[in-house]
């Protein structure tokens, strides 16, 4: 229930503390969700939700109501998110790559690893359609932050054009033409290296890993399932980078049944980066 001073505020046209807080609880799951796809770690994610919730806190007063709060605290973690990576080792396109020759150079300690997540946790299976996902984030990565920013809330939590430009604060026009580019490279880049879309793909991570967690199961049954690989020149690039969208889409990085697996693979590759910029 609300108290007298939070009736008083939104009676004079402002939002009150338990607006907010109530706002804030509704959309946590997706905003979380979103700053996870951006930072691609766990921990730091958490950080910046609560960053969030201070900064939106400390800052109520100032929102004049010409967006939807919802669009207001998404800006604001834009903002703190953008902040962050610039203190962060850049995503190289290569990085699945690197974290692979890694693993490889030392299984004992992170295939090994890899088998015990898979072994003692609920969410530590293999799920092809949630390492698609897993990619996505991996490739979308490599990206500068406003086109990632861009895609993400255009593809994966479906805000309007006009929401997005006051998120990144831009015009509708910019924001057409950050979001064209990056789907573009995307395309590419996924066309390239995937070897689920084409056979000459230099990517084979997902065969691999599901040799390594399932062994026992049709990967080629599972890649038909996924709907991505296919065989006609009439499905283009850009209809499989929205395949790989509404897969994406559905996934939530918190609640999968591999999501403890792709944590620790996220990891995995921030670690390898770290190390591989600093030699």
């Amino acid at each position: 229930m609300k108290n007298s001073n939070n009736l008083a505020i939104e009676k004079e046209g402002g939002i009150s503390q338990d607006t907010l807080l109530m706002e804030f609880e509704t959309i946590r799951p997706r905003l979380k969700s979103y700053l996870f796809r951006i930072t691609a770690h766990k921990e730091d994610t958490e950080d910046l939700l609560q960053e969030t919730y201070i900064k939106v806190s400390d800052n109520l007063l100032t929102f004049q109501k010409k967006s939807s709060l919802k669009t207001w605290i998404f800006a604001i973690a834009t903002n703190l998110a953008k902040d962050y990576l610039r203190t962060k080792t850049r995503w190289l396109p290569n990085a699945m790559d690197l974290a692979r020759e890694e693993s490889i150079n030392h299984p004992e300690v992170h295939i090994a690893r890899f088998l015990e997540i898979n072994e003692t946790s609920s969410n530590g299976r293999f799920i092809l359609r949630e390492h698609i996902n897993f990619c996505f984030t991996c490739i979308g990565k490599t990206l500068p932050v406003e086109q990632q920013v861009v895609v993400l809330l255009k593809d994966i939590f479906d805000f309007k054009i006009n929401e997005i430009a006051t998120i990144i604060n831009k015009t509708e026009g910019v924001v057409k033409h950050l979001l064209l580019n990056c789907r573009k490279t995307m395309q590419d880049i996924f066309d390239y290296r995937c070897s689920l879309i084409n056979k000459n793909g230099v990517c084979y991570q997902c065969s691999e890993l599901n040799g390594i967690f399932n062994p026992k199961q049709n990967f080629q049954e599972q890649k038909i399932k996924t709907g991505l690989e296919y065989e006609s020149s009439d499905i283009t690039k850009k209809q499989l980078f929205k395949l790989r969208t509404n897969i994406a889409k559905a996934v939530n990085p918190y609640k999968c049944d591999g999501s403890d697996l792709q944590f620790f693979h996220f990891e995995h590759i921030n670690n390898v980066l770290d190390i591989s910029t600093s030699k």
